[in-house]
This record gives C-alpha cells, structure tokens and sequence, in this order.
C-alpha cells in the first residue's frame, strides 16, 4: 500500500518554524498536488516525507510504516528533481539502470523494466546517449524513467516541468499524467503553477507561509474555495474582490459597484465579494442575469485570441471581465460590465478572509 499520512508535522530552523502543523492523508495510488507561492513550505513538505530534512514534530507514515526515522533509500520512493540529477557520465541506459543495479537485480529483469520504461516514454532511440546529448525535455522523461523502473510505493515530483519551455511542458503534463494513471503508483508532486495543479491533480493541498489552506478537487478549489487566499491564487486569471456593504435583498454596494444579488440576502453588513472573471460581462442589457450596468474604466486588456480578459477599475475595486473574442476596447476607455449574482463567492473581512457559505453553498 502506497497511502501516505503527515500527521501535525512540524519543521524548524532554529527559532523559526516554516512547517505548521501539517497533516494531510494522500490515498494509494492517489496523485496529490502540493501547490503555493515560494516560501509556503511545499518542497519542505515533500523533502521531509522523502527523508531528505528532519522533522522537528509530527509522524509521517507510508503504507502502514512510520518513517521518520527511516534512511530514504530504506522509504522506498523514487524522486524526480528540478534539474533532473543524471549522471553525466552514464548512457540513458544505464541511468535507467542505476536504481535496479543498486537493489542487485537480475539483468534480465534490469533490461526487461528499462525497455518497458523506455518504450513508455518514446526513449528507445536514446539508450545509448549521454545526458549532455539529450535536449531538456528527452532529460526530463529519462529522470522520470529513472523512477518508474523503480516501481516504488511513491513517486516526489518537485517542481519537474519548471525548466521546459511552455510548449514541452504542456506536452510532459499529459505524458506524467498519462503514466500516473497507467501504473496507479501514489503520486505527491509540488509546484508553484496553479495551471499544473489544477490539470494534474486528482486533489490539490494548497499552502500558504508553512499552513495548508485547502485540500479538495481542482473543482471544489475552483467554485469553493475556503479563503480569499484560495481564490486569489487558484484560477487563471484569479478572482477578483471588492469589499461591499451588504443590506437586506441582497444588495451590495462598493463604490461606483450597486447591484442587488438575491444570493447575498442575510449577510453581514461588510462582506468581500469574490468574482471569476466568467461571473463578470461586458453589460448586455439582453442578458437575463446579468446585474448591473457598472461603470467603471479599462485598466489593462489581455487578448488570448477566442477570448479576452478585461481588468476594469471600479473606484476601489478592479475586477477582470471575460469577454468571448477579440475586443476593441484601450486602456482608459469608459465602459459598462455586469455581474452574474449566482457565481459571486463571499468571505468575511478578517485576516484569514474566510469564505461565507450562503445559498446552495451552504446547502452542501
């Protein structure tokens, strides 16, 4: 069984803790994200669970077997890093090898798991290079090789597609992806790209300076996420938020902002009200839902080709609009939008901008 628990894991550097408390239960054969700005404590958490750092308090286990005090070659894990650890001097082969050769396999068996490895991930016509020959991303699918042979309880990925070019690294997304669900091998993969976690994950941690904020599905982090913390920094582009007065039948005022929004009836009289940008539209006094028309003046516009995302200054509040196409709109034009009441998301204005549950929300 490759499950894998933190229970209340602690990491200090002296006086300083950039671990709180953790704890986290990833299921077997489960591929967990572990997803936050630099700084959150993610690596730390990945390197702790690999044996690599210390723990200062808290268990970790893998399968029914606590490791703290475990030497990492004894976990039984395979790690794939950043900048990928080949060994120079060896064949793509005998990279793929080293694991095997180490536990003392037969080589037969090394030659029959090398070649499934290979074939797997389109490396046959590299066997016989050396790393120096390879290009990042023929690099990159040998140290993932190198952990597959391995068949190990785990496979740590940290932050592995961070050295490829944009288009190499949507490719080795499907192929990691593609190979996690093929081998059913427990995955915990760290990165600081939302567009990762949210395409990769089968669930999503996310952390925050050393805390986890939220654990669920890339959709329960997407259409409910439990802070504004969560919200600002899972989507792409984020959501946006205002703070609004609320008062009875749901209307909400910020500034230029006015709009009545059933969902909010029975809120408290401050709120802060979050927006993807797919809630907020350029005004269409057709639409059925759309509430508004809010005026405010084109901040910054963003053009993807079948669509266009809008950053729009309201006063004190700056929300980006989709709009479906191209658009004609500058920096500084003065134009109308709306907002869709049923996807508005709310917190309270505390510190920890914790999320507000009302309507269906709260039904769940």
């Amino acid at each position: 069984m490759g499950a894998v628990r933190f229970s209340d894991v602690r990491k200090s550097y002296g006086d300083t803790e950039v671990v709180h408390g953790l704890s986290l239960d990833i299921a077997d054969g489960e591929f967990m994200v572990l997803v936050g700005p630099s700084g959150s404590g993610k690596t730390t958490a990945l390197r702790m669970l690999a044996g690599l750092e210390s723990i200062t308090a808290g268990e970790i286990a893998i399968g029914d077997r606590v490791v703290n005090a475990i030497a990492p070659r004894e976990r039984d894990i395979a790690m794939v890093f950043q900048d990928y650890a080949l060994y120079p001097q060896m064949t793509v082969f005998d990279n793929l090898a080293f694991g095997l050769r180490r536990r003392k396999a037969p080589k037969e068996e090394i030659a029959a798991r090398v070649e499934q490895a290979a074939a797997s991930l389109d490396l046959g016509p590299y066997l016989k290079r050396k790393p120096g020959q390879l290009s990042g991303g023929q690099a990159q699918r040998v140290a993932l090789g190198r952990a597959l042979v391995r068949d190990p309880q785990v496979f740590l990925m940290d932050e592995p597609l961070s050295n490829l070019d944009a288009k190499l690294r949507t490719q080795t997304r499907g192929e990691i992806k593609r190979l996690q669900q093929a081998v059913r091998t427990t995955t915990v993969y760290v990165t600081h790209d939302q567009v990762e976690a949210m395409t990769m994950g089968d669930r999503i941690a996310v952390m925050n300076d050393g805390r986890l904020e939220q654990v669920g599905t890339p959709e329960e982090l997407y259409e409910r996420p439990a802070n504004t913390f969560v919200g600002g920094f899972i989507g792409s582009p984020a959501m946006s938020f205002f703070t609004a007065a609320a008062s009875g039948g749901g209307r909400l005022v910020s500034g230029a902002i006015d709009v009545t929004a059933p969902v909010a009836d029975g809120l408290p009289g401050e709120v802060v009200v979050g927006v993807r940008p797919e809630c907020a539209r350029l005004w269409d006094p057709a639409h059925p839902s759309l509430a508004g028309p809010i005026a405010g003046e084109v901040a910054f516009v963003e053009a993807l080709g079948r669509e266009t995302f809008v950053g729009i200054d309201s006063g004190e509040a700056r929300l980006v609009v989709h709009h479906d196409g191209r658009s004609t709109l500058l920096p500084g034009d003065r134009v109308e939008y709306g907002l869709l009441p049923d996807g508005l998301r709310f917190f309270d204005t505390g510190p920890d901008g914790k999320a507000i549950a009302v309507g269906a929300a709260a039904a769940r």
